[in-house]
C-alpha cells in the first residue's frame, strides 16, 4: 500500500473519530447520514482535504449526499464550497440557487429588491415540496398569529393555527463584506436541505421553511471578490483594503435597522415581515470559532419581550451543547456583546415579535488557508468557554463553512423539534404587544398637529411606517392626563418659608394636555408596538452598569434626534379619541395668499435646502430678523423668494411639503442672498465609513456635490474658483492630522490601486477611484485648503477633521482635546443656542438635541497660541489668608486699604477676557472680529444627558459644540457633535445645510463683525 493511500485512510479514520456519534435523548434524531443514500465521493474527499483538522467538522457536514438530478455547488464554483482560492460573485451564487430551483421542487428563489447600485437581492426558500406548494395558505395562517387581532386574541384559535402552521427560519449572510464565507456555506446548506434524505435533515425539511438570503451586501460582495482576484494575481504584494462596501457605508450597514435608510435593510425587513418569519439569523465572521452571540452579555434591550430572552438562551445553549458533543472546539454563547441597541439587522426580528439570532464564526477575510494565532483572552478557558479555541492553528475557509453549516443545522433541527413552542411564543409576543397599553404601557405616542417642523415629523412617521408600524390621525381635538412627575424631596431647611411645616406627603396635582385635530397617534395596541416604543422612548444607561464597554450607541430617541415633539402617553383614554388609520404620511405644502414675494418660514427643515437647489434660477434671500407679514409670524432665516413664477413655487412647495405665503410687498427687514453653493465633498482613502452617512443624506435631499478624495483636492490649483463650500465630514476612525496629511506609508510596499480593470470590474461603482490609495492630502493639499478659505470659501469639518483644521492652523484661538475621563457612548445630548443671529442657527430654538460619541472638547483662547503669562505661585481661586470674613478684603498694616480690581469672569464657552496687562504690546491678542463665533454649546452637566450613557459629562459640559471661525475672507466651521449620522439625526442636518446656503454671509448678525 503506497504512502498516499495510507495518508488518506488515516485522514478518514481521524474524521470518523472526530465526528463519532454521541449520546442521544429518547426520541432524538441522530445527526448522521442515511446509509441508504449514496455519497458524492469526490466532493466528500475534497471536504476532508480542505478541512485542516477533523475536530473542525461534524457528522452533519463531513460528507455530501449524491443526487442524480440536483447539481452541487461545484458546477458553479469549479470546486467544493469552502475550497481555497475561490470566492464567488453574488451573481454566481444566484446562478447556482436558480439551478437548484430548476432541478428540485424543494427550492424556490424570490427576488426581494435591489441595492443602491442596482444589483439584485434574493431569498431562497428550501422546504418539502408539499410545504412550498402551500406557501400562501401557510402565510395566511402565520399572518393571524403575527396579528392576533385577526382572531380576537383567542388562544384556542391560536393553538389550532400553531398546530397547522410551518414556521419560517430566515438566514442572512455577508452583510459585512470582508466576512466572506457565508455565501459558499449557504450554497451548500441549500443543497443539503434539498437533497439529504437522512432523518435529521428530513425532519428540518418537512417541519421548517428555511429562507436564505446568501448575500445581503451585494455591492460590497462583488468588490471584495474583485480584491481577492487582485490578491491572487499579485500574491507577493499587499492588496488594497476594502475602502467601499456598499455605495454609502461599510461596517455600519449593520447599524441601520432603526433608521432603515439603506436598501439592504429595507429589503430584508420587508422579506422578514412579508413571510411572517419567526427567526432572523444573521451570519458574521470575526470570532474564533463560533460565538452564538445573541445571548452575549447585558444589558439587554429594555423593550424586548422577556419571552425572547428565554428563547435566546434556549436555542444558544442547545447549539453549544450539540456542537460540543461533536467535539468541535471554540463554541460558546456568553461574551462581550451587549444586546442593547436595536440597530443590528438581526434585531428586526427582536422587535417584530420574532427571534433574533447571530453567529460570529472565524473567517480569514478571503479564501486563503493560513496560520492563525489568537490572543490569550481568545483561547483562555472560562466558565462559559470550557472547550476554547486553540492558541494556534491552520485555518481554512472550509473550516469556517463547516462551523457555519453545522451551527445552522443544529439550530434548525432544535427549532423544528420545538416549533410548536416557538410558534406559540410568536403568537404570545404579538398578543402581548397588542395588550401593551393595559399590561405595561404606554398607551400611545402622540405627535401634535401643530408641529412647526412638519416635514421632519412626516419623515419620522415614514420611518415608523417602514418598520410596519400603524399610524393613526385624530379626527378631532382630545385631552389626556399626564403622569405626575415625582420631584426629589427637599430638606426642611431648603424649603421656602411658605412651604415649611406643610404635609410631607402632599401630592402634586395631575396635569393634562390637549392636542389639536390632525395629531398623529402611534397606538401601542398593535402587533409592532415594541419597535415604535423602542425608537420613541428615552434610553438610560447607568454609569454604574457592570457592562463598561457598550458595543454600540447607548441612546437614540428619535423624537429628540429629529427635533420634533413626541409625547409619551400613559393615559389609556387616548385610545378612545376618534381617529383613523393613515396609509400615507406627508405634510401639506403649497402657496397661500396673493403677491409676488413668497415667504417660507425657517424651522430648520432640510427641505428648504432642497428647495434652494430646485429653484436654482429664483432669487432667494434670508431674513436676518423675525417679522410679521400677511397675518403670520416669520422666524429669523425665513426664505423670501422673488423672480419666480407662482406655479413653479407652488409645485416645488407641494412636492417638498413646505408652506409658502405670498406677500404683496417684501417685508422691511434686513436680508442677504441665499445661494445654491457649489459644493466639493472631501473624503480620505483611510476610511469612508462615517462620511458615507453624509453622502446618503445629501443624495436623499437631491443636493448636488462633487465627490473627491484628499488626493484630488491637492491637485486643484484654485479651489475657490470652482467651489464655495468644501464639506469634510469626520473620517470616523479618530484619524490624526498626520494620517490625513500623509495617508498610508509610501516609503515601503507597493501601490494600492482602487480602479476598475478587467481583473477588478466592480471596485469603483458609483464612488471614487485612484491609482494608489496610499498618499494622503499632503502639504500641497493643506496649502490648497488654506488658500480656499482665505479667499472666501467655507470649510465644514467635524470631530477628527475639525482636529485636523485646528492642527494646521485654520482656527486661531481654538484648542481641541479628547477627554480621557469623558464617557459619552453614542448618546443623545443637550446643547444650547448661544448665537441665534448666526445663519448657521437659523430655524433653531434655544435647546437643540444632538448626537455625540465622545465628541472632541473645544476651548477658546483670546491669545493666539493660547499661552498666558507665567504665574509665580499657585492660581488664586480663593482670597489669601488674612483679616476679615471670606468676602471682605485683607489689608496691609501701615497703609490705607484699597479695593482690589474685579477679576473678570467668563463662561466656559466664551473667550477669556484679555486683561490690560495681557493686551499690552501683545500682537498675539486675537481681535474680536477674528474670533470664532460660538453657535451652539453643550448644556450644563446636569442637563447634558438626554438619552444613553454620559459619564463625567462635566469634561465637555458648556464647551462649544459648533464653532464658526472666520479665516481671511472665508470661514472654517467646526462640529464637536456629529450632525449627520445613520439617518437618525435629521433634526441637526440643517446646521450643515444652513452653513452651505449662507456660505457668503456667515457674518450676518454678528455683533462684532465691524470691529
Amino acid at each position: 500500500m503506497n504512502r498516499n493511500v495510507i495518508s488518506k485512510l488515516c485522514l478518514l479514520a481521524l474524521f470518523a473519530m472526530g465526528t463519532a456519534p454521541f449520546a442521544l435523548a429518547d426520541g432524538e434524531t441522530a445527526p448522521a447520514r442515511d446509509p441508504k443514500q449514496p455519497v458524492d465521493e469526490a466532493y466528500t474527499a475534497k471536504i476532508h482535504k480542505y478541512t485542516t483538522a477533523p475536530y473542525f467538522s461534524s457528522p452533519l457536514v463531513d460528507y455530501l449526499p449524491a443526487s442524480k438530478n440536483v447539481p452541487t455547488p461545484e458546477v458553479v464554483l469549479g470546486d467544493v464550497a469552502g475550497a481555497p482560492g475561490i470566492l464567488p460573485y453574488a451573481e454566481e451564487v444566484y446562478r447556482y440557487m436558480r439551478m437548484l430551483e430548476q432541478a428540485s421542487p424543494r427550492v424556490k428563489v424570490i427576488s426581494i429588491g435591489t441595492t443602491e447600485e442596482g444589483r439584485e437581492m434574493i431569498a431562497v426558500a428550501v422546504s418539502s415540496e408539499e410545504n412550498l406548494k402551500k406557501l400562501e395558505e401557510n402565510r395566511a395562517r402565520l399572518a393571524k398569529l403575527a396579528d392576533p387581532r385577526a382572531i380576537h386574541l383567542d388562544d384556542a384559535e391560536a393553538d389550532k393555527l400553531v398546530a397547522e402552521s410551518t414556521p419560517v427560519y430566515y438566514i442572512t449572510g455577508t452583510i459585512h463584506s470582508p466576512e466572506t464565507g457565508a455565501p459558499t456555506a449557504l450554497m451548500e446548506l441549500a443543497y443539503r436541505l434539498a437533497v439529504d434524505e437522512s432523518p435529521y435533515i428530513k425532519d428540518i425539511r418537512d417541519g421548517v421553511i428555511a429562507l436564505i438570503t446568501p448575500v445581503v451586501e451585494v455591492d460590497g460582495r462583488n468588490r471584495v471578490v474583485d480584491l481577492y482576484k487582485w490578491h491572487l494575481a499579485h500574491p507577493k504584494e499587499f492588496y488594497p483594503p476594502l475602502i467601499y462596501w456598499g455605495k454609502y457605508v461599510a461596517h455600519d450597514n449593520n447599524r441601520d435597522a432603526m433608521g432603515v435608510t439603506l436598501k439592504l435593510t429595507e429589503n430584508v425587513l420587508n422579506t422578514y415581515v412579508d413571510w411572517k418569519a419567526q427567526v432572523l439569523h444573521d451570519l458574521h465572521e470575526s470570532v474564533p470559532y463560533l460565538y452564538d452571540n445573541t445571548v452575549g452579555d447585558g444589558p439587554y434591550n429594555a423593550w424586548i419581550d422577556p419571552i425572547l430572552a428565554d428563547e435566546w438562551n434556549m436555542i444558544a445553549s442547545r447549539n453549544v451543547a450539540d456542537m460540543t458533543k461533536f467535539g468541535m472546539p471554540g463554541v460558546f454563547t456568553h461574551g462581550d456583546f451587549d444586546t442593547w441597541s436595536p440597530g443590528y439587522l438581526m434585531f428586526i426580528a427582536a422587535l417584530h415579535n420574532g427571534i433574533s439570532r447571530l453567529y460570529e464564526t472565524f473567517g480569514n477575510g478571503n479564501a486563503d488557508t493560513r496560520q492563525r494565532t489568537l490572543q490569550p483572552e481568545e483561547y483562555a478557558r472560562t466558565w462559559f468557554k470550557q472547550n476554547p479555541p486553540l492558541a494556534k492553528t491552520l485555518w481554512s475557509q472550509r473550516d469556517n463553512n463547516n462551523y457555519e453549516e453545522t451551527g445552522l443545522l443544529v439550530s434548525l433541527h432544535y427549532f423544528n423539534e420545538n416549533k410548536r413552542l416557538f410558534l406559540k411564543n410568536f403568537y404570545l409576543k404579538a398578543k402581548r404587544s397588542v395588550s401593551k397599553p393595559a399590561s405595561e404601557g404606554p398607551a400611545a405616542y402622540v405627535l401634535p398637529a401643530d408641529e412647526p417642523r412638519a416635514t421632519l415629523q412626516a419623515e419620522l412617521l415614514q420611518v415608523l411606517q417602514k418598520q410596519k408600524v400603524e399610524i393613526s390621525r385624530a379626527k378631532s381635538a382630545f385631552t389626556i392626563s399626564l403622569p405626575v412627575k415625582k420631584e426629589k424631596k427637599k430638606k426642611e431647611e431648603e424649603k421656602p418659608a411658605e412651604e415649611k411645616g406643610k404635609e410631607k406627603d402632599a401630592k402634586p396635582e395631575p396635569t393634562t394636555r390637549s392636542f389639536p385635530a390632525g395629531s398623529y397617534v402611534i397606538r401601542m395596541d398593535q402587533p409592532y408596538s415594541r419597535i415604535a416604543d423602542a425608537l420613541l422612548d428615552h434610553q438610560y444607561w447607568s454609569p454604574e452598569d457592570p457592562q463598561k464597554t457598550p458595543y454600540d450607541d447607548t441612546g437614540w430617541t428619535f423624537g429628540e434626534l429629529f427635533g420634533v415633539q413626541v409625547v409619551r402617553v400613559t393615559d389609556a383614554k387616548v385610545l378612545d379619541a376618534p381617529m383613523e388609520k393613515v396609509t400615507e404620511v406627508h405634510a401639506t405644502g403649497g402657496v397661500k395668499g396673493d403677491g409676488a414675494v413668497f415667504a417660507i418660514n425657517n424651522h430648520a427643515e432640510p427641505a428648504l435646502a432642497t428647495l434652494r437647489y430646485k429653484l436654482k434660477d429664483a432669487t432667494i434671500e434670508a431674513a436676518e430678523e423675525s417679522f410679521d407679514a400677511g397675518g403670520a409670524k416669520f422666524t429669523r432665516g425665513t426664505f423670501l423668494i422673488r423672480d419666480a413664477k407662482r406655479a413653479d413655487v407652488e409645485t416645488a412647495a407641494k412636492e417638498l411639503s413646505l408652506e409658502a405665503v405670498a406677500l404683496a410687498t417684501a417685508p422691511s427687514v434686513k436680508t442677504h442672498p441665499v445661494r445654491a453653493a457649489r459644493i466639493a465633498y472631501l473624503h480620505t482613502w483611510l476610511s469612508t465609513q462615517t462620511e458615507g452617512w453624509w453622502r446618503l443624506a445629501l443624495d436623499s435631499m437631491h443636493i448636488p456635490y462633487d465627490y473627491m478624495s484628499t488626493q484630488a483636492v491637492a491637485k486643484i490649483p484654485d479651489l475657490r474658483a470652482k467651489y464655495d463650500v468644501i464639506l469634510f465630514p469626520p473620517v470616523g476612525i479618530g484619524a490624526s492630522a498626520t494620517a490625513i496629511i500623509h495617508g498610508y506609508p509610501t516609503a515601503w510596499g507597493n501601490p494600492l490601486p482602487w480602479q476598475n480593470t478587467p481583473l477588478t470590474p466592480n471596485l469603483v461603482g458609483k464612488n471614487d477611484s485612484t491609482e494608489d490609495m496610499r498618499p494622503g492630502l499632503g502639504y500641497d493639499g493643506v496649502a490648497r485648503l488654506q488658500s480656499f478659505v482665505q479667499n472666501g470659501g467655507v470649510l465644514v469639518t467635524g470631530d477628527d477633521t475639525a482636529q485636523f483644521a485646528i492642527a494646521v492652523g485654520m482656527s486661531a484661538g481654538v484648542n481641541v482635546t479628547r477627554s480621557e475621563k469623558l464617557k459619552m457612548v453614542g448618546a443623545v445630548v443637550g446643547t444650547r443656542l448661544v448665537d441665534a443671529g448666526s445663519p448657521i442657527a437659523y430655524g433653531y430654538e434655544e435647546k437643540v438635541s444632538a448626537y455625540s460619541d465622545d465628541g472632541v472638547v473645544f476651548s477658546l483662547s483670546s491669545i493666539a497660541g493660547g499661552r498666558r503669562r507665567r504665574r509665580l505661585g499657585p492660581d488664586m481661586r480663593e482670597r489669601p489668608t488674612g483679616r476679615g470674613t471670606k468676602d471682605e478684603p485683607d489689608y496691609a498694616v501701615g497703609r490705607p486699604g484699597a479695593d482690589a480690581p474685579e477679576e473678570p469672569e467668563t463662561e466656559t464657552w466664551e473667550y477669556p477676557t484679555v486683561t490690560d496687562e495681557q493686551a499690552h504690546n501683545n500682537a498675539r491678542v486675537i481681535p474680536q472680529a477674528n474670533r470664532a463665533r460660538v453657535v451652539l454649546r453643550y448644556a450644563n452637566a446636569k442637563d447634558l444627558l438626554i438619552s444613553g450613557l454620559v459619564e463625567n459629562g462635566g469634561e465637555i459640559a458648556q464647551h462649544p459644540a459648533v464653532l464658526d471661525v472666520p479665516v481671511g475672507q472665508g470661514h472654517v466651521v467646526l462640529f464637536s457633535i456629529n450632525p449627520v449620522y445613520r439617518g437618525e439625526t435629521r433634526g441637526t442636518y440643517s446646521l450643515v445645510l444652513n452653513t452651505v446656503l449662507n456660505f457668503d454671509n456667515l457674518n450676518a448678525g454678528r455683533k462684532d463683525a465691524a470691529k
